[in-house]
């Protein structure tokens, strides 16, 4: 069954509040949600394998650990995701990145595909599906079926702010997948947009309303 992660790090909510204010502009929106990304990257591979190595310190010999072979790729829902790749570059900058594109039918709410581009070996990989907001759910879940298609068997989630019935939808659809979120906040509304929530992060990264 899918697990839910909220990673409630103080640092995190300190800098999550800060983009929640909608004075915030897109400039310190940008780096807040680098800054998050990169934090949350901790716990998202925390469960990554190690093996022992022998190396040679500047005192003596010594045996350490290093990551056992884990390759990743980190798969942002264009376009908001983006704003969350570097932050996980920079913890992994091996990783490859692919790009799924989905923009939501404003009278349906529905997830509608105009883009995917994938590493060729997207299926020997750890993948990390990142999205700042998991509203509906719709968009993830497609993301993470597309992927699935190719072949994929490892994939995480990983999102800034989740609502419950986008938690319900991804775990309904994909048990195996466990979701990483900084905050589950109260529902949806009208709209389709997370309450409280921090409105559009697409249009808050880009300045483009």
């Amino acid at each position: 069954m899918s697990t839910l992660h909220v990673i409630d790090h103080p640092l995190i909510q300190h800098k999550l509040s800060y983009m929640r204010k909608k004075e915030t502009g897109p400039k310190d929106f940008r780096q807040l949600l680098d800054e998050i990304s990169m934090l949350m990257g901790y716990e998202v591979t925390r469960d990554f394998p190690t093996k022992e190595i022998e190396i040679e310190t500047p005192i003596c010999k010594a045996t350490v650990n290093i990551i056992a072979g884990k390759k990743v790729a980190i798969v942002p829902i264009l376009r908001a995701g983006l704003g969350m790749v570097d932050g996980l570059l920079n913890l992994v900058p091996v990783a490859k990145v692919g790009h799924i594109g989905l923009y939501r039918d404003p009278r349906t709410h529905l997830p509608v595909e105009y883009y995917c581009k994938l590493p060729n070996d997207i299926e020997e990989r750890v993948v990390i599906v990142v999205d700042p907001m998991l509203a509906t759910g719709g968009s993830s879940s497609d993301a993470i079926t597309k992927l699935k298609e190719h072949g994929c068997t490892n994939i995480r989630l990983m999102c800034l702010v989740s609502a419950p019935e986008g938690i319900r939808k991804v775990q309904a659809d994909h048990p195996d997948v466990d979701i990483y979120t900084a905050a589950v906040d109260e529902k949806l509304n009208e709209n389709a947009y997370i309450v409280p929530g921090l409105g559009d992060a697409g249009d808050r990264l880009y300045g483009t309303k």
